[in-house]
C-alpha cells in the first residue's frame, strides 16, 4: 500500500480523493446491509474501484519536472509542471524529466597527452534537459550517455594537445569540451552549460623534472637580469666619466660631495694626499668641513 501510493506523481489531493470515496463505499455498504438493497452493494462497489483508480489517473508534477505521457505506446502529451489526469490502463508515464541544471563528474586516468604523457584529468560537468521529448524518445539512458561521451571527449582532448597547453590554457580546454559534448548530445535533447577541469595530475618523476626545468628558468631570467643591470652600471659610469672629463668643476664638486658625507660621522679621520688636496680646491673644502661640525656650546 505504501509503494501504491508513494508512486512517482502521487500527491495528497489524489489520496485524499480516494480515502473519501473508499469512505462512501463503506457508508454505503453498511446501509444496503440494513435495507438488503442490492443497488447499494454495486454503488459500494463502484467506489471502491473509483478510490484504486483516483491515485492511477491524478498526477502532480513538481516545478521543475516533466511526465512523458504515453497513449497505448504512442506519445500523447508531455506533461507538468502541476496537476494533471491521464486516464488509467491507456495512458502510462513513460519516465519523469528533471529539467533543473545537473551536474556528472568525469574523469580520464593515464590518458597520453600529445607529447606521450601520462595525465590524470578530473572535470565535471554541468548540464540541463531542454527537450523532454527528445531526451525521453531518441535514447536510452541519457545520463549514462552523457558520462561516457564526456569521458570520450575528454581523452580526444587529452590526446590532441601538448602537456604545457593543458596546463596552462584550462579556460581554453573548458570551453572545447564544452563544444564537443554540446555537439554530440544536442541530439538528445540535452544542453551542456558549462565544462570545468578541476585537477590534473601528473606523474611524480615528471613533477620533479618540471620543477627542476623552472627553478633553472627563474635562474636564468635572474641572471639575463643581472648582466642588463651592470649593463645599464657601466654605461652611467661611462657618461659621468665622460661628464667629469670634459667639466672639471664637476669633478671637484663631486670631491667635496664624498668628504662632507665622510665628515658627518663623528670621530672620522680622513686621509687625503697634497696633490689630490690641491686637485680638490682646499679653500671650499675645508669651509665645507667647518659647516658640518656643530657649533660650541655657549655659557
Amino acid at each position: 500500500m505504501n509503494s501504491y501510493f508513494g508512486a512517482k506523481g502521487a500527491n495528497q489531493l489524489a489520496i485524499t480523493l480516494a480515502g473519501v470515496a473508499l469512505a462512501l463505499a463503506v457508508t454505503t455498504s453498511w446501509f444496503s446491509y440494513d435495507t438488503t438493497s442490492r443497488g447499494g452493494y454495486v454503488l459500494a462497489a463502484v467506489l471502491v474501484i473509483v478510490a484504486i483508480l483516483i491515485p492511477q489517473a491524478i498526477k502532480v508534477a513538481d516545478q521543475w519536472e516533466r511526465a512523458v505521457v504515453l497513449r497505448l505506446g504512442k506519445l500523447s502529451a508531455i506533461r507538468g509542471p502541476g496537476l494533471f489526469v491521464i486516464v488509467p490502463f491507456i495512458d502510462t508515464v513513460a519516465s519523469w524529466l528533471d529539467q533543473r541544471i545537473q551536474t556528472t563528474e568525469i574523469n580520464a586516468e593515464k590518458a597520453l597527452s600529445k607529447d606521450t604523457v601520462p595525465v590524470n584529468i578530473d572535470a565535471v560537468i554541468f548540464w540541463q534537459i531542454h527537450d523532454p521529448q527528445r531526451a525521453a524518445l531518441e535514447i536510452t539512458n541519457y545520463r549514462q550517455a552523457i558520462t561516457q561521451v564526456a569521458q570520450t571527449s575528454l581523452r580526444e582532448m587529452v590526446g590532441s594537445s601538448l602537456l604545457s597547453n593543458l596546463l596552462s590554457e584550462r579556460k581554453q580546454g573548458d570551453e572545447l569540451l564544452r563544444e564537443e559534448i554540446g555537439r554530440k548530445t544536442a541530439d538528445w535533447g540535452v544542453a551542456v552549460l558549462s565544462v570545468e577541469i578541476r585537477d590534473i595530475g601528473v606523474p611524480p618523476a615528471l613533477q620533479d623534472a618540471m620543477s627542476r626545468q623552472a627553478q633553472a628558468e627563474r635562474e636564468r631570467l635572474a641572471r639575463v637580469l643581472l648582466g642588463q643591470a651592470e649593463q645599464e652600471i657601466a654605461l652611467k659610469f661611462v657618461e659621468a666619466a665622460d661628464i667629469y672629463a670634459r667639466t672639471p668643476a664637476a669633478m671637484q664638486l663631486r670631491a667635496m660631495n664624498i668628504i662632507y658625507e665622510t665628515t658627518k660621522e663623528r670621530g672620522a679621520t680622513i686621509l687625503i694626499p697634497t696633490a689630490m688636496v690641491d686637485a680638490m680646491n682646499p679653500g671650499g673644502a675645508m669651509g665645507i668641513a667647518a659647516a658640518a661640525r656643530p657649533l660650541p656650546a655657549q655659557l
